[in-house]
């Protein structure tokens, strides 16, 4: 390879964060389209008298929008913490459980199964007291991690086991229906509006979470606090208040995307609901070129490997790909995604090319 071009690619990749990960999004999306020629084709189609948009790029936006919102929140807690929210597929269960069990409360079900046709209490309220549940959960979580100093993975095992439990717990061991058809809204359309409401709702997670980062100092504070604990709270900075916030922030955005995920199938499954959803926040954190270690974040960049992760996931499928099958793909490509981003990359590659060159390669 050129020197000038080897020196213009290491310069890229060390500037610009979101080369890689827009690198990889892009090759997906690629492969979508040798797969389906068709891949990028949107079109409007008449779905019970309302307009809806309707395409696999609408598709793999809309059902991408779960993991979008988890990894928005997964990245503040990998940044501040240094550690991992496990617990996030659990709380979705349980939130959209309560929420389901609140709006019914007082029905009685018929041989053990559990329909809501009118809401018992507002809808609001409702999903106040999901976000509200999602939320206490996430201060659990802070509130082990940051007080009691327990590592993240161990403290959030708690409610990765016992959350889902829960969430059995309140749906009486059944799928429980919610036959309202505003309930349906969040996860599918609104009448008289084409685009899928979970897109909005991901997309103004990501914004208010990027506004309020971008422009307040709260930002830095949790870079600090991931980069260097100790001295953070020597310059007066407040570390356990600031992980219990970003715990708290990922509860509450655990239990938007549980909102989600019941209102797309108007129903609570507590059993399969958001299962193993968090391991695909967490790897799309990874593939956004976020550090686990903790300390400085790229917001935009785990968004994108979100949005890779359910873009191959829907590339797999159309290559008919069967479900059981699918974790295997998957984690072949996900190996060759991450190396790609490796640190360790670049250097062997200067070293193998130093030896076939016989001359040193720039760094």
């Amino acid at each position: 390879m050129n020197d000038g071009v080897w020196r213009k690619f290491n310069k890229m990749t060390k500037s610009g964060r979101l080369l890689f990960p827009l690198v990889c999004l892009f090759l997906v999306l690629i492969m979508n389209l040798i797969v389906t020629p068709d891949f990028f084709s949107v079109k409007i189609m008449d779905i019970g008298g309302e307009p809806h948009l309707y395409g696999r790029v609408i598709d793999i936006l809309n059902r991408a929008s779960e993991l979008i919102i988890l990894a928005t929140a997964m990245t503040i807690v990998v940044s501040c913490s240094a550690g991992t929210d496990i617990s996030v597929g659990a709380v979705m269960a349980f939130s959209g459980a309560v929420s389901v069990w609140f709006l019914g409360y007082g029905v009685l079900g018929v041989n053990g199964k559990f329909s809501v046709f009118e809401y018992q209490i507002p809808y609001a309220v409702g999903i106040m007291t999901a976000l509200a549940i999602g939320s206490l959960c996430g201060v659990f979580n802070g509130f082990l991690v940051s007080r009691l100093k327990i590592q993240p993975m161990v403290a959030t095992l708690i409610l990765y086991t016992g959350g889902r439990g829960a969430a059995q717990l309140f749906a009486g061991g059944q799928i429980d229906r919610v036959e309202v058809l505003s309930y349906k809204w969040l996860g599918n359309f609104i009448p008289g509006i084409p685009v899928p409401t979970s897109i909005f709702l991901a997309a103004a997670v990501v914004a208010i979470t990027a506004v309020v980062l971008r422009y307040t100092a709260l930002g830095i504070f949790i870079q600090s606090v991931g980069i260097n604990n100790k001295a953070s709270r020597i310059m007066g900075l407040r570390s356990s208040r600031i992980v219990l916030l970003a715990y708290t922030f990922c509860g509450l955005c655990a239990a938007i995307a549980g909102l989600i995920a019941t209102s797309r199938i108007g129903a609570i499954d507590a059993n399969n609901c958001g299962r193993n959803i968090e391991l695909d926040a967490i790897l799309a954190v990874a593939l956004g070129g976020n550090s686990l270690s903790g300390g400085k974040f790229s917001l935009g960049g785990s968004v994108i490997g979100a949005i890779t992760i359910q873009s191959l996931t829907t590339s797999l499928l159309a290559m008919n790909v069967t479900a059981d099958q699918l974790p295997v793909y998957k984690a072949i490509a996900v190996i060759i995604i991450v190396a790609l981003q490796s640190a360790e990359l670049k250097p062997l590659i200067n070293r193998n090319l130093a030896r076939l060159t016989g001359k040193a390669v720039v760094k």
